[in-house]
């Protein structure tokens, strides 16, 4: 669609934006950026687009991050020049490892003053080059609305990723003859993101699952992305195979089915990496072969053949070398496959095949069942997690990274694009801006953060957007006192030595912090008031913080240790023996 009205760069960026479907911006405004601040008050006059005001750059980029996970759709964040765009780099790089569709856009310095070291002049575009899917600076503002169409179709076809665009300040202000470009005149050449299927791969596949007795599928990510949730359930139906995924799978299944074995890996639950240590065939479907869920490479699945499904040629055979790989979107995958098997072998299923490896995960779910004290006087973050999601299971959870984060993986039970967590980057400070992005996206439903005292103290300023926009958004805080993995690692490899990992001193009375914010304030540190207080908070008609106080010793298990397989747990023996001591509570 063409017009002959003349505009400003800002203009044609906030109209493509629009038109492509962007509701909600995240962002902090600084000089080089005006421009685009100044067009942005227009349109937010006449209700066209919200501008969300974070309290850094950081929690801008991470609450884009939220919003897109939660709802599916692109998030979108502004940062000025400079430090501005120094400090969304983190952000960016916690979505690019993630495979999450964001788009950034920052201010520039004046074409003319770009590598004169002007005032608040770093190359973003350079910098950020090794952590984006693409990126673009902006030389002529005749080029916006192209650009913009195409950020959307990068950032979401094929594997999902980030798109960063820098648009110096005198682009923005420049006017010029505007013409829109559709998403759908889009057209880049040498971009193929998908690949035709070929049936011969069905066949394989086929041939593969009526070989196995001990089947295993092993569900990351991409899985998420895709949307694939309803037809992984019926693939795992239908052929009767257990499901386990990785942290960034979680939410794929109801981990209350019976086929479902939990999270696999490091922290993973026993049953599941005793599984993928017996399988022998592991269906990977858009999972990476991640180290945190590998353990020692050559060990993992090792008695396996192995399906790779991904939508991303690059991960096929980068860290396990498959015996079948597809190469395409999980969900059409799937789909497609059991349109083969239904109309080419009706009668090929055999419910019975993989009963007694069933039964055999079903022992070791009994043997080995996740735990949380129940008959002690001290609070416990596995019981806090439990009981959360048994009061609020259609939550959306976003956390932070450490212990907690792990025990939230363990012990809530959450539905698809519930579950907002750094995974591939680890980021700390994530969980409570990522939470702000999954209110904005989702205002009528319950948003819980899960932090702990350490990571919470990373990006505690976003209580100020949580205050100015009264997003009723309920934060845990898992407070130990300590940075609780780290300190975890220090007792078990590096002999007790605790480096600088307990946060005790200079810790914030965080029931104070919240009142100063207008936010209400809890604290928890007795066992018996637990279910009072915890639905008193998850009830409660606008923002609030947990304080929990729980055992400051307690280490996060099973764990696998770094360089052993998965089937070499620590911690397994120690918790099982505390059944006796304690009298505990099974979850599953």
């Amino acid at each position: 669609m063409s017009t002959s009205t003349t505009v400003t760069g800002a203009f044609s960026l906030l109209d493509s934006l629009i038109r492509n479907g962007t509701f909600h911006i995240f962002g902090y405004p600084g000089g080089a950026i005006l421009p685009i601040y100044d067009e942005l008050f227009h349109w937010e006059k006449k209700s066209l687009v919200k501008h969300i005001l974070c309290r850094h750059e950081q929690g801008a980029v991470h609450a884009a991050d939220g919003y897109s996970r939660s709802s599916g759709n692109v998030g979108v964040c502004f940062a000025t020049s400079g430090p501005g765009a120094t400090n969304l780099v983190t952000g960016i790089a916690t979505a690019q490892m993630d495979s999450i569709p964001i788009i950034v856009v920052t201010g520039q310095v004046a074409r003319p003053f770009i590598g004169t070291d002007a005032f608040q002049e770093v190359d973003i575009f350079g910098i950020t080059l090794p952590i984006v899917k693409h990126s673009y600076v902006v030389r002529d503002p005749r080029d916006i609305s192209k650009i913009i169409a195409e950020a959307f179709y990068i950032a979401k076809n094929g594997r999902p990723g980030p798109i960063l665009i820098d648009i110096p300040k005198d682009v923005g202000l420049e006017k010029f003859s505007y013409k829109f470009t559709s998403k759908f005149d889009v057209c880049l050449p040498g971009y193929k993101p998908l690949i035709s299927i070929k049936k011969k791969h069905f066949y394989k596949l086929l041939d593969l699952i009526q070989q196995s007795n001990q089947p295993l599928l092993y569900i990351g990510g991409g899985a998420v992305s895709s949307d694939a949730s309803l037809v992984i359930k019926t693939f795992a139906d239908k052929f009767q195979i257990p499901i386990t995924t990785t942290l960034m799978g979680k939410g794929i299944i109801d981990e209350n089915y019976f086929l479902s074995l939990g999270m696999l890996g490091m922290h993973g639950t026993a049953y599941a990496n005793f599984a993928v240590s017996e399988c022998d065939l592991l269906i990977a479907l858009g999972a990476r072969f991640d180290d945190r869920v590998t353990g020692k490479l050559d060990e993992f699945a090792c008695n396996a053949q192995v399906v790779h499904i991904d939508v991303d040629p690059a991960e096929v055979g980068k860290n396990r070398i498959p015996q079948l790989a597809i190469v395409g979107d999980i969900r059409k995958v799937i789909t497609d496959f059991i349109l083969y098997v239904d109309n080419n072998y009706v009668n090929f299923v055999n419910p019975e095949q993989t009963s007694s490896w069933k039964q055999r995960i079903s022992s070791w779910k009994k043997q080995y069942p996740l735990l949380v004290p129940k008959n002690v006087d001290f609070l416990s973050a596995q019981e806090i997690l439990y009981n959360i999601s048994q009061i609020e299971p259609n939550a959306y959870f976003s956390t932070d990274v450490g212990q907690h984060q792990m025990w939230a993986a363990q012990f809530l039970n959450v539905l698809p694009r519930h579950w907002m967590s750094s995974s591939g980057l680890g980021t700390m400070g994530y969980g409570l801006p990522a939470a702000i992005g999954v209110q904005i996206a989702h205002p009528g439903q319950k948003v819980i953060c899960i932090s702990g005292d350490a990571s919470f103290q990373m990006n505690l300023q976003e209580l100020g957007t949580i205050a100015q926009y009264n997003l009723p958004i309920k934060i845990v805080i898992i407070n130990n006192k300590w940075q609780g993995m780290v300190r975890q690692w220090q007792q078990a490899f590096y002999g007790e030595r605790y480096s600088h990992s307990n946060m005790e001193k200079g810790s914030p009375d965080f029931v104070k912090l919240a009142q100063s914010f207008g936010i209400l304030g809890l604290e928890m540190d007795l066992r018996k008031d637990l279910r009072k207080i915890l639905e008193l908070f998850c009830q409660y008609n606008g923002p609030v913080i947990l304080n929990c106080k729980v055992k400051e010793e307690e280490n996060c298990y099973p764990m696998v240790a770094p360089g052993k397989s998965n089937s070499q747990m620590i911690g397994l023996t120690k918790q099982q023996s505390s059944v006796n001591k304690d009298i505990k509570l099974s979850v599953n």
